[in-house]
């Protein structure tokens, strides 16, 4: 082979490689990175300056952003589900 076919099958490669890499990294990006939003029935639990603490159906507790809630008050509310399972990795012993 001469120099030239090695070297774009090299440079070939090389993008081939980068555009994987690429493509792997979008995809982790958009699959774990992303927010899930759920909206549901939630327990006001507190209401901060940074927004509405409550307590999801299955006992999270979870802010919604602002709202004119009390505590104690059902209100639906929107959050992103995977709060939840970064919680559970961050405690580990329930």
């Amino acid at each position: 082979m001469s120099d030239i076919a090695k070297n774009n099958k090299t440079t070939i490669q090389i993008f081939i490689a980068i555009a994987v890499i690429a493509t792997g990294l979008f995809i982790y990006l958009n699959w774990y990175i992303s927010p899930d939003e759920v909206t549901e029935k939630v327990t006001i639990i507190a209401n901060t300056p940074d927004g509405c603490i409550a307590e999801s159906f299955d006992g999270f507790p979870v802010n919604i952003g602002p709202c004119d809630a009390k505590q104690g008050d059902v209100i639906v509310g929107t959050y992103d589900a995977k709060i939840k399972e970064r919680q559970i990795l961050m405690n580990p012993t329930n």
